[in-house]
């Protein structure tokens, strides 16, 4: 089956990427949001979402609100912040305010795979 990736970002250029990166690359399946708000709601009808990549800016309902109501349903579904803002202490805010990992803008395709395989590499039961 393949993973599915939420993508809750609200600037188009930014889903656009993304989206080339991880289907195109990967294959994995994309659903976007275009706001928090959006983004919750979604997590909470589809459990088969293995991973979020939230902006920290979104309308209605920003990354931080939106990822700690997406923890509270579902805590063990990886949150990956993607953020313009890259300063140290600034990454360890962001961090402390419940994502699992964190992206500085503009992504680089290394280390976005970088994360996910960090974050989606489960070992297999045999």
């Amino acid at each position: 089956m393949k993973k599915k990736i939420l993508i809750a970002e609200d600037d188009q250029i930014s889903c656009e990427y993304l989206s080339e990166l991880l289907v195109k690359e990967e294959g994995f399946d994309i659903i976007m949001a275009k706001n928090g708000k959006e983004a919750v709601e979604i997590c909470k009808k589809d459990p088969d979402i293995t991973l979020v990549l939230m902006d920290i800016k979104m309308p209605q309902l920003n990354g931080e609100k939106a990822t700690r109501m997406i923890k509270d349903h579902r805590p063990e579904l990886p949150v990956i912040a993607q953020t313009a803002y890259a300063l140290d202490e600034e990454r360890m805010s962001i961090l402390n305010s419940g994502f699992d990992d964190y992206l500085a803008k503009p992504i680089k395709k290394e280390d976005l795979f970088t994360i996910l395989e960090k974050h989606l590499s489960v070992p297999e039961n045999n």
